[in-house]
């Protein structure tokens, strides 16, 4: 049978092909089911181990008894459109025109791809922060964008602003900004946001923004950039309901944007799933209303199970980085004499137990070679299952000095 090579193409500018003309696994599939071969603890993939709150669950299951099971609206449950305008109002003092400015969609990653393909023409080139979330890779070359990167810089992974002014120019079309930052858990400063604004408008760019970690920060409060003076219209803010309700299996994202801008992307959207998760929006609706006890108290114990990781990263031998949001600390192997921290990751569940990520997987070639033995770990799983973590690190013995491990 003769198949196209037109996908090959984009997947393989996409980064999506292995050497043998293979689709490659993602690394979390690639240590999530090395987790599962060995009964290994799994803090390589960012999902947590808990349900979330019953008030959500109860309205999913409620609406799938009464009949919601169906298509859903093309722009979403007017409900639920209404909750994240209420939410974005009473969060960050945002208003959101609910009929015309929100489009739900099948998680954040489908806001994601659905704004690339629509604001992207081939060649244009979309900046973002290196290390960066796998996925946009794969989503700015299907869309056959050009990726630049500005690296983010250790100790607290923080942009240098003259590498960012350059990194931008008339060439380019969108800055995708992840804030809080997967996989290095910082939460961007806001003059980084500012210049981010300021460099869209010099250059006409679009800032498409993925938040979906907002309600997730330990001390920092989340800036959404669409907040600051003249980004709110030319910016497209991402956020979805997996993160802060822990429900990443029901893929219920949205995203808000001026009018003309969801009605691009919605003429991509309704090609990709067209519709999703009916049941689960009513749901995500109820979420967004919860008391703000709710969203004071999921912080404050996402901060209790990273401060239990990263004590125990610290004592088991690792240099931590601080991280001030998200699922995710940063730890660096070297101080154990392992300097290459994906040999680190894959022998990790024979000499501990255990599952993570190396941030090389975030990176491309010249970022990763700069950090090389530094390890992502996920902390949003049960606290006894953290300290369980933590003592089998515990037992790691240190290499050799000189080791090239």
């Amino acid at each position: 049978m003769t198949v196209s090579g037109s996908w090959q193409a984009a997947a393989r500018g996409a980064g999506l092909l292995g050497t043998d003309g293979r689709i490659a696994a993602t690394i979390f599939a690639e240590m999530s089911a090395l987790a599962a071969s060995t009964g290994a603890i799994n803090l390589g993939q960012g999902f947590p181990d808990e349900d979330g709150p019953s008030e959500v669950l109860d309205t999913a299951i409620g609406a799938i008894r009464a009949g919601v099971n169906q298509y859903p609206p093309g722009l979403g449950l007017p409900d639920l459109r209404a909750a994240i305008a209420e939410h974005q109002a009473r969060f960050y003092g945002l208003t959101v025109d609910p009929e015309r400015e929100v489009l739900v969609t099948a998680g954040a990653t489908e806001a994601i791809a659905a704004s690339l393909l629509a604001l992207l023409e081939p060649g244009d080139e979309v900046v973002t922060f290196e290390p960066f979330y796998d996925a946009y890779g794969g989503l700015i070359g299907l869309a056959g964008g050009v990726h630049r990167t500005v690296p983010l810089h250790l100790p607290d992974f923080r942009p240098d602003p003259e590498e960012l002014r350059r990194a931008v120019t008339d060439r380019t079309r969108v800055i995708l900004v992840n804030n809080p930052h997967n996989p290095t858990g910082t939460v961007l400063p806001r003059e980084t946001l500012e210049l981010v604004v300021e460099l869209a408008h010099r250059h006409d760019a679009v800032i498409v923004t993925d938040e979906v970690y907002e309600h997730l920060t330990f001390g920092p409060r989340h800036v959404p950039i669409a907040s600051l003076p003249g980004a709110r219209a030319r910016t497209v803010t991402i956020s979805s309901g997996g993160k802060t309700f822990n429900t990443t299996g029901w893929k219920v994202g949205w995203l808000t944007a001026p009018a003309e801008l969801v009605t691009a992307i919605l003429a991509v959207k309704q090609f990709l799933t067209y519709v999703n998760g009916a049941p689960f929006q009513p749901a995500m609706a109820v979420g967004l209303r919860l008391g703000d006890d709710f969203f004071t108290g999921i912080a404050r114990d996402l901060r209790h199970k990273r401060d239990v990781l990263s004590e125990g990263l610290r004592a088991a031998g690792f240099t931590v980085s601080p991280s001030d949001g998200t699922y995710f600390v940063v730890a660096d192997a070297a101080p154990l004499g392992y300097s290459d921290a994906v040999e680190f990751c894959q022998a990790l569940p024979g000499l501990a137990g255990v599952v993570a990520v190396p941030l090389s997987a975030f990176c491309r070639d010249a970022y990763a070679a700069s950090t090389a033995s530094l390890v992502r770990f996920a902390f949003c799983k049960r606290v006894d299952v953290l300290e369980q973590a933590a003592a089998r690190l515990a037992g790691l013995r240190p290499q050799p000095s000189g080791s090239t491990r």
